[in-house]
């Protein structure tokens, strides 16, 4: 059996998969073979499906049961070469609104922080529109502090982009930069590893609760609250959708659900 998993691996490799969903996808395969415990080959159609009706009967979210339709799809069509016809329509994703922090809740977050690493890192997250898994990759050489950019390198979908940062976090870069060599990650641990997703996550969820804010939001949160702010100030969603690199503008426009049209004041940094 070993020899499937490591051809599912070399398989998404080829592909340039992410290594979070190379990792998701063998767990997601592996859990199926022990449940299903059959050789690939001898297995069925009707017996993916029972399987994915055994996730939604364990009330695992519809997001999770499309992640192992997706891998266990992947398995039989890329390794196994199987003439399985895998084409299921199954558990539709609930559309839910995503939680937006206000303009006045973001600046007191921010206000609150003592530690001045979390400070620059909800800060640039915010202002920079950063995914968590960009910032903890962020190096000393990706910042260009003459035209106030950063070049994303294997963003999501494993494509480069560029984004912008205000004139006001110029010295805390270079404060975090100084000494350091040009391929040093601008932020670390403090011994000096990596940072990881969680860590970040349970940074804001400090903050966000010592700031004394209820809303359920996550560190992604600041990423949808900037992109609300545009709208809110009346940006193209054309423009913020090439900012946000969404590939598709529906992905944008959710946040015209979520925005006050109220608000029409200018973003300062701009």
């Amino acid at each position: 059996m070993q020899e499937y998993f490591d051809k599912l691996e070399k398989e998404l490799k080829l592909r340039n998969y992410s290594f979070q969903t190379i990792k998701a996808y063998k767990t997601c395969v592996k859990y199926f073979l022990e449940k299903v415990k059959k050789e690939p080959k001898n297995i069925t159609e009707n017996e993916i499906i029972d399987f994915l009706l055994f996730l939604q009967d364990k009330n695992k979210a519809p997001k999770t049961i499309n992640l192992y339709k997706q891998a266990i799809k992947f398995f039989f069509n890329e390794v196994v070469k199987s003439d399985l016809n895998i084409d299921i329509h199954f558990s539709k994703e609930a559309k839910k609104l995503p939680v937006v922090l206000t303009k006045n809740e973001i600046l007191k977050i921010i206000e609150n922080i003592k530690n001045s690493k979390h400070k620059f890192i909800i800060s640039i997250a915010y202002w920079a529109w950063l995914r968590v898994s960009e910032i903890i990759t962020l190096k000393v050489w990706d910042f260009d502090l003459e035209t106030l950019t950063i070049h994303i390198k294997w963003a999501k979908w494993q494509k480069d982009r560029i984004t912008i940062f205000p004139e006001s976090l110029k010295k805390d870069i270079i404060k975090l930069y100084w000494l350091k060599k040009w391929k040093d990650l601008l932020i670390e641990s403090e011994r000096w590893w990596k940072l990881t997703t969680r860590t970040l996550q349970k940074i804001f969820s400090e903050w966000l609760k010592k700031s004394w804010i209820k809303k359920q939001a996550t560190f992604h949160s600041l990423r949808h609250s900037f992109a609300t702010h545009l709208l809110e100030n009346w940006i193209d969603i054309r423009y913020i959708q090439e900012l946000l690199w969404h590939a598709n503008i529906k992905t944008t426009q959710i946040y015209t659900k979520v925005m006050n049209p109220k608000i029409n004041t200018t973003i300062s940094f701009l």
